[in-house]
Formats: structure tokens, sequence, C-alpha cells
């Protein structure tokens, strides 16, 4: 038959095994951080086809104090590298016994890592080999069954090795020699031949990665949105990068391990890129599109419409009440929550400071309620039987909460701060605690409310900043809301790029409430980009403030009541 027609064979795919030459390495060191130095002795074992070719061993000064754990452990002391060689004087011959070769070691970043550092100390260029790691592919061809644990001690017991591990380098390095002939033995049950197919089976990537790596194949290389669609064309997942063909690869990698990814990959048939003038736009987009088509395999921002408000209702003696809906009834309205239950704790932190009722009654200014219990305890003021008059219920009770949403919530977090001093100091710390998390919720959302308020409230505002490959990202945001991205190429005026964007910009119409125009995550992704220090305003339709006394200057008090939440400090009672 002529030659170009032959069946190759599977070892004609790669570099067959029994051909590789490989050199099986081991350091010992001083323990430390890989610096330059720190290298006390090094070990190698040169092998080919099953045949030593050679060994390299030598003591070195590591140019550092040997620690006495190290001593005890490997039996080197700072008596025998004292007349030994510097690592700058080893490693010319290292690196030479090192070419052509493929490198091993147990563990091998460790061993890496110190020659990296040294040759990048001592000014020799790093060769770069192939490298193997006996320890990555012990865990993918030994299992628990065989061996407690991938350790060298423990698998060259297991594999009663000719030379046993002592952490002295040549011994090390000659039980590694014994376990990557094993391991390569083992390779051959996994029709496993090569050097690349050893690589690719180290790597773990599972056979439908495998098979759909070509999903990945011409997509853009540049910033943008990611969907990746069944058979049916319904979208799997919506992903965003700076590079949508660099992280697409990456799914077909050993870099991805989740579990669901895996399984959405084994789904998919397709993945449809969508470029974009830059980051911010990217980002946008994957919200919008998560929020559009709920795609399984999502798991953030998947209900933006799934918030609460917590509002005080129009009354003559107004309560707090957790609704879906902010209406423009002229109710005030704290929010949006992602959850009931940190609404909840908001408005618990609230009746804590304020004497608002919390009964669901709807109250007459004319006819009296029987009163509930709070009333009986001296936790409400009892406006259900008159006991105060709507004009001192609003002092007390409705006029701090409207203020603190609005402007300052200082009455209110020092009237909790009170609180939690006192149970404190009776040694309540449950309690305390308690309140504190109440607190930081309310403050959380008073915050962010003011925050969101005092940028939606602006109906258009232009920002740029510097684009990586130069020019500039332009964006232009309404209410809020993203309504044109572009991009200025090198060279190009941007105010051109602008007034365009501005012409063909989305018209949105403003309304009420801290989200007028768009999700608050939306909102807040916008705000983060123009927040960064390398953005330019441009221009603002309206100005852009904070209310004096603004939530914002308990900033301090928040990080610390969520740090010593975090440490479990004894107001945790923990």
């Amino acid at each position: 038959m002529p030659a170009a027609y032959q069946q190759l064979a599977l070892t004609d795919a790669g570099t067959p095994l029994r051909d590789v030459t490989f050199v099986v390495l081991d350091l010992e060191t001083t323990g430390g951080t890989p610096d330059g130095d720190g290298i006390t002795e090094i070990g190698a074992v040169k092998v080919r086809g099953g045949e030593q070719l050679g060994e390299f061993h030598t003591l070195v000064n590591p140019n550092a104090p040997i620690p006495p754990y190290i001593t005890v452990l490997t039996g080197i002391t700072e008596a025998m590298v004292l007349p030994a060689p510097r690592t700058g004087e080893v490693l010319p011959g290292l690196l030479e016994f090192l070419q052509g070769a493929v490198l091993v070691a147990h563990n091998a970043p460790f061993d890496t890592g110190f020659l990296k550092a040294a040759c990048n100390t001592y000014g020799y260029p790093w060769p770069a080999p192939r490298v193997l790691d006996t320890a990555m592919l012990a865990r993918r061809l030994l299992t628990r069954d065989e061996v407690p644990n991938h350790k060298l001690s423990t698998l060259a017991a297991y594999l009663r090795t000719a030379t046993q591990p002592t952490h002295r380098a040549l011994d090390d390095a000659r039980a590694t020699t014994e376990l990557l002939h094993f391991l390569i033995g083992r390779l051959g049950s996994h029709k496993v031949f090569t050097l690349e197919e050893t690589a690719e089976f180290v790597k773990a990537v599972s056979p439908a990665q495998r098979r759909k790596k070509h999903l990945a194949d011409g997509l853009p290389d540049a910033p943008g949105v990611y969907i990746f669609r069944d058979r049916d064309n319904r979208p799997l997942y919506v992903g965003t990068s700076s590079s949508i063909s660099t992280r697409v690869r990456s799914y077909f990698t050993a870099a991805e391990t989740r579990k669901r990814m895996s399984e959405m990959i084994h789904i998919a048939e397709r993945v449809e890129a969508v470029t974009c003038a830059h980051s911010l736009e990217a980002e946008v987009r994957e919200l919008r599109l998560i929020a559009a088509h709920k795609p399984p395999y999502n798991r953030r921002s998947k209900y933006p419409e799934r918030v609460c408000w917590l509002k005080l209702t129009a009354e003559a003696y107004p309560r707090l009440s957790i609704v879906s809906t902010l209406r423009p009834d002229g109710a005030t309205y704290l929010g949006p929550f992602g959850s009931r239950r940190t609404a909840e704790a908001t408005a618990a932190a609230i009746h804590e400071a304020l004497p608002l009722r919390q009964c669901t009654l709807a109250l007459s200014v004319r006819t009296t309620t029987p009163a509930c219990a709070l009333a009986e305890l001296g936790r409400c003021p009892a406006p259900c039987e008159h006991r105060i008059t709507p004009q001192e219920y609003a002092l007390r009770a409705a006029g701090p909460f409207v203020a603190a949403v609005a402007g300052d919530p200082g009455p209110v977090v020092e009237s909790l701060l009170a609180r939690i001093a006192t149970l404190a100091e009776a040694t309540r710390y449950e309690e305390a605690a308690q309140i504190r998390t109440r607190m930081a919720a309310l403050l959380r959302a008073t915050m962010r409310m003011q925050r969101l308020t005092a940028f939606t409230t602006i109906a258009e505002l232009a920002a740029a900043r510097p684009g990586p490959m130069g020019g500039w990202e332009i964006a232009v945001v309404r209410h809020g809301r993203l309504v044109a991205a572009g991009a200025a190429a090198p060279g190009t005026h941007p105010r051109r790029t602008l007034e365009a964007m501005m012409a063909t910009a989305e018209t949105v119409i403003g309304g009420a409430g801290p989200t007028p125009c768009a999700s608050a995550e939306e909102s807040e992704r916008v705000l983060a980009w123009l927040e960064r220090p390398d953005v330019r305003l441009v221009e603002a339709s309206d100005g852009w403030a904070f209310p004096v006394g603004a939530a914002a200057r308990f900033g301090d008090l928040l990080a610390k009541a969520e740090a010593a939440r975090s440490a479990a400090d004894p107001l945790d009672g923990r």
C-alpha cells in the first residue's frame, strides 16, 4: 500500500513515551519561599525507555542559615554545605543536564519555583522545559483503595521501590524515577502512549470537553458577551470577558472544574458571541441577557424583578410594610432589597429605634381600636387608642424614618448604638449582636439607596476612559441606565464619537425611586465603572451630590460592624 494511504498508529499522533528523555529532579531547601537561593541539595536522574542515562548530584551552599527542623528532617547541616558550591555555580551544569529533556518531579511546582527564581537571580534564561508532575499523575492513576494519599513516601512504600525516599535529593529522585516507570505502565491501560496524550490525561479534561473544543473556533478576540446554546437554540449560559475567544477556550481545558459547567458543555451545541465596544457594555449586556432569558446554568442576576421594598405607608398613623412594587403613591420607600429576609432585618432595626406601630390594622383618627400587647409592654405609643396625635406620631416615629431614607440616618443609628451599649453592659451579648446585625442591614440599605438615587436622578451623563490600546472608551448614561457605548479610535477626536452616540442613544423616561430605568445591579455596575480613577466625566445634565449628613458618613461604622460579626467577637455571643 502506498505510504500516503497508510493508517497512522496511535503512537504516531505524538511522541511515544518510550522515546522521551526524562530528567527526574528533586531539591532540598531551607524551607523558605523561592528567592533565588535557599537550595541545599540537588539530585537528578536522566532516563529514556526505562534505561538510566546518567545522574546529577551536588550539595549547594544556600547562602542562608539552615533551620534546625530542616536539619532534623534532611540530615543536612550547615557544616556540610559550607564548602559546597553556591547556587549560581551549580546552575550551568544542571541546565545542561536538563537540556532537551522533560522535567519530572513530585509536586513539581515546588522544585520548578526554586529553579526559576535561581535562574532569574543569577541571570540564566529559564529553558521552560515540559514538566510532568508525578503527584498529579498518581492522583489520576491510583485510587484511594490502593493508597491513602499520594505522598512520595506512601507511593514508594506501596510500590516497594528499591530506593526509599529519605528527604535527600538523589534518593528521592531515584524513588521518583521508579514511580514514573510504574505510572507509565499504568497509562497503557488507559490507552495513553504518547507524551502529548499524557499531558492531556494529567489535566483531567473530560471527553465532552475534548469533543466540544471546536465550539471555541472562530470566536473574536474582543470584549463582549458569549452565549452557550443547546440544539434548540435555548441559551444555557451567558458570560462576559475582555477576550471572548480566550475565555470560551478555557471551558474546554482542565482549568474548568465546575460540575455544572461540565454538564452545560455536554449539552451545548454552539457558542454565540456578541462583541461590545468595551468591558462596561459587555457587563451590562450580560446582565440584561441573563434577566431576559434566565439561562439554567447562570446562578446570579437571573431575577432582578424579585426585589422588595420597605414602605412607610401614607396614612395618619403610618406603618412599615414589605412590598414587591414601588408605586408613586406618596409613601416613603427604602430599598431595593435582594431578599425579604434582609428587608425584615432592616424593619426590625427601625422598630428597635423608632416607636412605629407594628400592627397591620387600618387605624382611624376618629374611632379607637383596642391596643395590642406591644402597647401594654411600652413598645408602641398606641395610636390605636389615640394616646398619641398624628402630629406627634409623625414627629417621633415617621419623621425620623423619612429623614433616614432621604438624608440623615444619624438619630436612628444613635438610638441603636445606645441600645447595643446597654445590652453589652448587661452581658446580653447575643441580643446586642442581633441588633448590630440589624443596624448593619439598615446602614447598607440607606447607603445603597442614597448612592443610587443621587446617580439615577441625573437625566444624562457622558464619561470616557483611556482604552487599553489607545483611544477612548465612551459611555452615555441616562437615569442610571447605559444607553450608548462606543470607542473612539486612536487619533480620532472623541467628541465626534460622543456626539454620534448621543444622537442615537436609547431614550428613557425617568421615574420614581432609585432605579427608575434599569435594575439596581446595572446602575451599580455603571457606577463602579464611573468611579474608576482613570474615568473622566465629560458632561452631565444635573449636579451629582449626596445629601448633607448622608448615610455614607457611617461607612466606617458599617465596616466595623461587619468585621466584628465575621471575627465572632464577644459581641456575637459565640
